[in-house]
């Protein structure tokens, strides 16, 4: 018997959303450790809000959400409120019941931000204060669960870094006023192009950063990653991964240059050497190999196992550390830091950030990190069971 294809639909729902939420969803490992995590930062959120007053969206609301943003590479957050307004799957994880309503923009047409900007503002760092940068206090807990769920090494790590496309094009790119601190020019003025001008993206003491500014995003740099390669203004992430699983354990975000990422690799591995006092092995690309950085290393009591860059030069890694086994494990293992930034580049939509300034940046670049290893846990466990 056919069925009839009414569009009565019914007033009240027995079925609750747990419920419908499959039991084997990938959403719900990840559900379980974002809560512990939260539950363990709600001290910090105490003192980030004021004890009078009507209340604000929960923090742990917002982060949820925020990682429903990275997870499903969503790429506005005003996509990601009409999402949520009838996405049940989007519902359940962020802790809405079906009718809670969602903090919807207000007056749209005039541009205004949205109620869910206004209070996640409280959770970015204000300029160059860090008190309200719970990206690095939600990322130092997920590596704590790691650690208690032994899923961390201490000894065997890859450094790399990245570049982040900054919020701005090149012709926010002008020059700055001589002998002033005061900026860049305005339209109109001279330095609206580069005509007839020599410019050296690759240095990092000279050339067109010394002398030009973007008016979008100041802090960005013009940058290119090698000959060859189009300049770009932008940011440069880096990254330290323990070898066992490939988890991220530390993350740096610099202004781009030639130097910055080996002196981020240097912070990076003193601050792991500070937790753990045996002896440390870091891998790393050819860009790693130079007599400074490998030297800094050995002074630490660190091996250096970055690859050999013979080419036309010397290398300073000699045949005492490529003999060792260690030494070509290290090499397997140093590539999948480039997983790393593939999914941070495709799924988490870092390709092109969509802040401005250093500290909000830095902040959705860890973010982004927190998620990936939170991911990154979930696949071991289910690879385990």
């Amino acid at each position: 018997m056919r069925g009839d294809d009414s569009d009565d639909t019914g007033m009240w729902s027995y079925v609750s959303q747990e419920q419908r939420i499959p039991a084997d969803h990938p959403l719900r490992p990840i559900r379980q450790m974002v809560d512990e995590v939260l539950d363990r930062l709600s001290p910090r959120f105490d003192s980030l809000y004021s004890k009078v007053g009507r209340p604000s969206i929960p923090p742990e609301r917002l982060l949820r959400a925020l990682l429903l943003q990275v997870l499903y590479t969503i790429r506005s957050e005003r996509m990601l409120m009409e999402q949520l307004d009838y996405n049940m799957l989007f519902r359940w994880f962020v802790g809405l019941s079906m009718d809670d309503p969602i903090w919807n923009p207000r007056c749209w047409f005039r541009g205004d931000p949205t109620v869910f900007t206004k209070n996640r503002q409280r959770l970015l760092p204000s300029g160059r204060r860090l008190e309200g940068n719970i990206a690095r206090a939600f990322f130092k807990e997920v590596l704590a669960l790691a650690r208690e769920k032994n899923l961390l090494s201490d000894e065997h790590f890859t450094v790399d870094g990245t570049l982040i496309e900054a919020w701005a094009g090149h012709k926010s790119f002008r020059k700055r006023h001589k002998g002033s601190g005061k900026g860049p020019v305005g339209p109109g003025d001279e330095g609206d192009n580069f005509r007839g001008e020599t410019r050296n993206p690759r240095c990092w003491f000279r050339g067109t950063n010394a002398t030009h500014e973007s008016t979008t995003d100041p802090e960005a740099r013009l940058y290119r990653n090698g000959p060859g390669k189009e300049a770009k203004l932008c940011y440069q992430g880096h990254i330290l991964m323990e070898n066992r699983n490939g988890l991220v354990v530390d993350a740096r975000l610099t202004q781009a240059s030639g130097r910055a990422e080996r002196q981020a690799a240097q912070e990076m591995v003193r601050a792991a050497k500070r937790r753990h006092r045996g002896r440390l092995t870091v891998g790393g690309d050819r860009g790693f190999d130079t007599q400074d950085f490998v030297a800094s290393l050995r002074k630490m009591g660190i091996t250096p196992h970055v690859a050999q860059n013979d080419t036309n030069r010397r290398s300073a890694i000699d045949r005492r550390t490529t003999f060792h086994a260690g030494y070509e494990t290290s090499q397997r293992k140093r590539k999948l830091i480039e997983t790393v930034f593939g999914w941070m580049k495709t799924v988490g939509v870092l390709r092109k950030t969509r802040h401005r300034g250093a500290p909000k940046v830095g902040w959705t670049f860890l973010f982004c990190l927190a998620a990936f290893d939170l991911v990154r846990m979930r696949n071991i466990q289910a690879m385990a069971a």
